[in-house]
């Protein structure tokens, strides 16, 4: 069970990060969108799961690589933002969020455009808890 301060610095990390991860793309990549779609902290607060959304999602990998690339320089920028707020800042530990496709895909199962799942289950794909 989560209590209000991870739930609290979730929320502070989560809108600074979709700052810093939007004006860094602005910069780099054009007519990509960023989305911070979840951040879990751990109960000692000294681990910060991310979850990154990325469209189009053709650009998923390649981006979630170059932000664990530069987990660091984040890093420093998020604590330079929450200083006030933050006595230490957690570990950040970013993962690609997959569900958009994997909503797309049953989306598309359900108007027919694809395979039924449920007459051939084998073409879900397995998902894996992390």
């Amino acid at each position: 069970m989560e209590t209000n301060r991870q739930k609290k610095i979730a929320g502070v990390l989560q809108k600074d990060l979709v700052d810093v991860l939007q004006s860094a793309a602005r910069e780099g990549m054009k007519g990509v969108i960023i989305s911070v779609t979840k951040v879990n902290v751990t109960s000692d607060l000294s681990e910060a799961k991310i979850y990154i959304s990325v469209f189009p999602s053709e650009k998923r990998e390649e981006l979630v690589k170059g932000i664990i690339a530069n987990t660091v320089m984040i890093r420093h920028e998020l604590s330079q933002r929450t200083r006030h707020q933050l006595r230490r800042m957690p570990n950040l530990l970013f993962f690609a969020d997959d569900s958009l496709d994997y909503i797309e895909n049953i989306d598309n199962a359900l108007k027919g455009n694809e395979d039924n799942p449920i007459h051939n289950p084998d073409i879900l794909d397995k998902r894996q808890k992390r």
